[in-house]
């Protein structure tokens, strides 16, 4: 610095443009503004080029994977890059499915989905038998988690006779969001609020009753249900004691109607497990039907008005007896219902001419293991979804069932339900490892997945942990609700004496000799008191005190001296008489 100068100079060290340290160093001095860049986050979000594979409408085998085989013509490759590309982008364009968001709360596989009608509150359902809240608004990219977890049947903590249902049906109620239908494996399902709380639980019926037309609930497990198309008051519920039960959940103490299954399959005593149950109504108006599966095979409709005493149609053996039919769906015209059976075919049936199916494919059914794989129509039933055990999300025509569009979800692991909401137009896919995925555009879509993608990431904070969260309303670290025995690791549970584990509190195990490897026998009677006891016979460990009590006394030492002596008679081994025997009274 010179004194001719006026101002000051300070000496900077000089960098390379390439240098790595330029990363450290501060690009402006003051406030930065903490604005997200949206197109970045968005960007980040965008789905990989091998997850985005375009089929054409041709059939196929259930065998073949998605995609296309490559041309063997060498001049041609070219052509068929700048094709694909083409078709690709289209197919973008044309279906939600670009982007995706993935949601990591449940521990096992999710086995049902649902959405507000606003498009807001998401809610999954899964076999770890806990229920999952997910609110959009409330959520960033770095903090995507439910904001509550909720288990149905959980009873206060303190008692140990405590039960949980895994989660085979949730859906929330069309005309009113603010209640949805849960369906668990149990008799008795029920009406929460869109917070988690119970608003009201279905009455259980009598199960020694043989009639079920005069019993006032379900009997045995209630497998799904959906809610009146018209009527926000009314729901209905699938059982395995072959009924559909028509509820108004205003009266939870017996149902409004009973409709009774009567099987015609031979061996079934007249009763069928029902599988799945959809009621639709046309958009313009008109009645509105009632359609059902049975475990026989069986296809039934009712008028969704009534009378309900006998089905107005039915179809024996729709798909193979003894499959389980768990995906059923209605088009918004209430014409045309398509089934997913467990005999690998997808049908498509005529409400007009209900007789025979309009179209059957091949599809590869996964309800052996997952009941409650679904298939749906989407947005005014232009196309269908559906899920396969590959993983890939399958989006069929509606005319003639052949894939238009498929694409891997969770490849490998088999996609068990999906959901595509029409206002936000966004699919939602569960899968077997637990992971829910929203599938959107950000052009297409509106709202939920894209408003979570554009907000800026939550700074780091320790509630940023759910670990260090804590629910003020019940006064427990973690996601809200710690459900008792759900957790894998910490050894949570019941104790042998019935009291609650501590799931937060490590289990210290007992260190007994008996934990080593294969403990010696010299290590165990070294460490274990009495252990030679065991092997010692106690007669011979009494006698060999006997000697030192003779010899010196330590109870009859005092009178040793004037003890006397014991005077036994002395017998001969001749003497065989005996006693003398006592004279006979005469």
């Amino acid at each position: 610095m010179s004194d001719e100068d006026g101002d000051i100079q300070v000496e900077m060290p000089e960098l390379a443009e390439d240098d790595p340290m330029r990363a450290f160093l501060p690009t402006s001095f003051g406030k930065k503004s903490t604005d997200a860049d949206v197109a970045a986050q968005i960007d980040r979000s965008r789905r990989t080029a091998g997850q985005q594979t375009t089929q054409s409408a041709k059939p196929r085998g259930p065998s073949q994977d998605s995609g296309s085989k490559p041309s063997s013509g060498g001049n041609s490759d070219s052509d068929n890059d700048s094709d694909d590309n083409s078709d690709s982008d289209s197919d973008e364009d044309e279906y939600p499915t670009s982007h995706e968001m993935v949601i990591k709360t449940h521990d096992r596989a999710v086995t049902t989905l649902s959405l507000d009608p606003a498009g807001g509150r998401l809610i999954s359902g899964s076999i770890d038998c806990t229920i999952k809240l997910h609110d959009f608004s409330s959520m960033t990219p770095t903090t995507i988690r439910a904001f509550k977890s909720v288990d149905p049947f959980e009873s206060k903590r303190s008692t140990a006779s405590s039960e949980t249902h895994p989660i085979n049906h949730i859906e929330f109620n069309p005309l009113a969001g603010g209640v949805f239908l849960c369906v668990a494996a149990h008799p008795q399902a029920k009406i929460m609020s869109r917070n988690g709380d119970i608003f009201s639980e279905f009455v259980k019926g009598d199960m020694y009753l043989r009639d079920m037309n005069h019993t006032k609930g379900h009997v045995s497990e209630v497998t799904t249900g959906t809610w009146h198309p018209t009527d926000k008051n009314i729901c209905v519920t699938a059982g395995t004691d072959s009924t559909l039960r028509i509820w108004d959940i205003n009266n939870k103490r017996r149902q409004k109607e009973v409709l009774v299954f009567k099987s015609k399959a031979p061996g079934t005593a007249g009763r069928s497990r029902m599988t799945a149950v959809a009621w639709g109504t046309p958009v313009q108006g008109g009645n509105n039907i009632l359609v059902a599966a049975a475990l026989d095979g069986t296809l039934a409709m009712w008028s969704g008005d009534g009378p309900f005493s006998r089905p107005t149609a039915e179809i024996r053996e729709a798909h193979k007896p003894n499959t389980w039919t768990g995906g059923i769906d209605i088009s918004s015209d209430g014409r045309m219902v398509v089934t997913r059976g467990g005999d690998n075919l997808i049908k498509l049936w005529d409400t007009r001419k209900f007789k025979e199916p309009l179209v059957s494919v091949e599809h590869q059914s996964m309800s052996d293991e997952y009941p409650t794989a679904n298939i749906k129509y989407g947005p005014n039933a232009t196309s269908i979804i559906t899920g396969s055990r590959t993983g890939h999300l399958h989006i069929l025509n509606p005319g003639n069932l052949q894939s238009e569009y498929t694409t891997p979800v969770t490849a490998g692991v088999p996609l068990i339900t999906v959901n595509w909401h029409p206002k936000i137009n966004q699919i939602v896919t569960g899968s077997a490892n637990g992971e829910t995925h929203v599938l959107y555009n950000p052009t297409m879509s509106s709202r939920g997945a894209v408003d979570v993608m554009s907000r800026a990431p939550k700074r780091r904070h320790v509630d940023d942990n759910p670990e260090f969260t804590t629910d003020m309303s019940l006064g427990l670290s973690g996601e809200s609700i710690v459900t008792p025995g759900a957790l894998p690791a910490r050894g949570a549970g019941i104790a042998a004496s019935g009291k609650l584990k501590d799931p937060r509190r490590p289990q210290v195990p007992q260190q007994t000799p008996f934990m080593r490897s294969q403990p010696d026998e010299k290590h165990i009677s070294e460490n274990i008191p009495l252990s030679r006891m065991l092997h010692e016979d106690p007669r011979e460990a009494l006698l060999k005190y006997a000697d030192v009590a003779k010899k010196d006394p330590m109870f009859t030492n005092a009178w040793k001296n004037t003890q006397p002596v014991t005077q036994y008679a002395d017998v001969s081994d001749e003497e065989d008489d005996g006693p003398d025997k006592k004279k006979i009274k005469r």
